[in-house]
């Protein structure tokens, strides 16, 4: 079998090599019932030779062909699946996150009435994204088998079908990870992929899904020119929470960020129809900010609604922040912003109270009284000085009369 991924990266310089159902391959129980496997030598459930195989199987193709990327589909919990080999990991490059995708899709096909009850659907996915290097996936396993297209999924009338969707797909290029986004979904055709027939490229006659096709492009073309959007794919220092808690409106507020001082973008996501006028941010310092993407867009086939191009922060507190950025939120949306300027507050020095009151009598009398025996203990070893001094003299004295 490593031979033959040999050959095909050799022969066909393919890019990498994607490796099917690996939860079925490194559990001996996975999807078979009891009695019907054996636990290996110390009593457990992993399949210890097919583990040995996939980290001799990525160790092989990483040192022979570097520039390539080894995938697995592996839909469980168990650890280290993208790390290396000499790190204990089964050495792949990546893994599907087939959390998000499942999570994603059955949001997306809700009623937007009750959508306020699942915000936590569609934000658990951070809690484990930086746990693996992880793809967001969305293959051709999908698009099958009367699991529908991808715009037969979406909810809602014509037009509801094709801003969610393209919703869809601006969320998920500015989550955190990589993307994968099966041929012919940025055509949004409504007929399942069939293997035996070419795309629907007539589609793109139509302003609907034109409109899925130019999102798309703009994404990738988005994607490309952004650092922030990919630098820290698989790090959390590249992503950071500004409001995920508006669970009425389905709005979640995120920022990306690269390794380049102050290279943010906020990205704002709308999950239902409801427009909205001077929605209020909550921000650290005052800023500025320049949209630079919004698939609400009339060349997109969106509504067009009007939206501030450059809005700025006032110094005003709202949601636990000391500045207020206000937005206009189109329906169904992602809109993207590039942070342009940003000046933190000056720290808050503590006020120090002078007091120009006089000291007490009794704290004057307490000082007074603790400086007495210092004192007095001198006079003391003054006095018998003294005395010496004295008795010497009378002796000296008495002598001299004596003679």
């Amino acid at each position: 079998m490593i031979s033959n991924a040999f050959f095909w990266l050799e022969k066909y310089h393919i890019d990498g090599l994607r490796v099917d159902a690996v939860s079925s391959i490194i559990f001996l129980d996975y999807s078979r019932k009891e009695g019907e496997w054996e636990p290996n030598q110390y009593g457990g459930r992993e399949n210890l030779d097919a583990i040995a195989f996939l980290q001799e199987f990525n160790t092989a193709v990483y040192t022979n062909f570097p520039g390539i990327q080894t995938i697995a589909e592996e839909a469980t919990a168990y650890p280290k699946v993208s790390q290396p080999v000499f790190n204990g990991g089964l050495g792949f490059g990546m893994k599907w996150m087939m959390g998000w995708m499942h999570d994603t899709l059955n949001y997306f096909k809700r009623a937007f009435i009750y959508r306020q009850f699942h915000q936590n659907d569609i934000t658990f996915s951070i809690v484990y994204a930086f746990s693996e290097n992880f793809v967001l996936s969305l293959s051709h396993d999908e698009v099958v088998h009367g699991k529908s297209s991808m715009i037969g999924k979406m909810c809602g009338d014509e037009w509801q079908k094709f801003a969610n969707l393209r919703t869809l797909y601006g969320y998920m290029y500015t989550h955190p990870g990589s993307k994968l986004l099966f041929m012919g979904n940025d055509m949004a055709p409504y007929n399942e992929w069939n293997f035996k027939g070419q795309l629907e490229w007539d589609l793109l006659q139509y302003p609907s899904h034109r409109g899925i096709n130019e999102t798309v492009k703009a994404l990738n073309h988005l994607y490309r020119t952004e650092r922030a959007l990919y630098h820290y794919n698989y790090s959390p220092e590249g992503f950071t929470w500004v409001d995920g808690s508006d669970t009425v409106n389905s709005i979640l507020i995120t920022q990306r960020k690269s390794d380049i001082y102050n290279d943010v973008l906020m990205i704002v996501v709308n999950l239902n129809i409801t427009p909205h006028s001077k929605y209020k941010i909550g921000l650290n310092a005052k800023q500025a900010w320049q949209l630079i993407f919004n698939t609400d867009e009339a060349r997109f086939w969106g509504s067009g609604y009007e939206v501030i191009e450059q809005p700025k922060t006032v110094k005003k507190a709202w949601n636990g922040r000391n500045h207020t950025l206000e937005v206009n939120i189109p329906p169904l949306s992602v809109t993207v912003y590039r942070l342009i300027s940003s000046i933190e507050d000056k720290p808050v020095k503590p006020k120090v109270r002078k007091t120009s009151a006089k000291p007490s009598v009794r704290h004057t009398q307490s000082i007074t009284q603790q400086k007495q025996p210092s004192t007095s203990k001198k006079t003391v070893l003054k006095t018998s000085e003294d005395k010496n001094n004295t008795k010497k003299n009378q002796k000296k004295s008495g002598n001299s009369t004596k003679k």
